[in-house]
């Protein structure tokens, strides 16, 4: 089972949030050369998880007669 994603760490520059594992930064176990996944928190700002809200809605389909 998969571990419970943290919406809002302390510290996600810590960590690398690619996979299940969650290293630390400086010692990933994904292989050699990877790089660290930033959580969305540093990618989108705080409220990364409500993004729903302020998606694009689909454009409705023209309505043919």
């Amino acid at each position: 089972m998969a571990k419970k994603f943290p919406a809002n760490p302390s510290h996600p520059e810590r960590i690398c949030w690619g996979c299940d594992l969650y290293c630390p930064a400086k010692a990933l176990a994904c292989g050699n050369g990877a790089d660290r996944t930033m959580h969305p928190l540093e990618l989108f700002g705080e409220d990364w998880d409500s993004f729903e809200n302020r998606l694009d809605k689909p454009l409705e389909k023209a309505h043919q007669p």
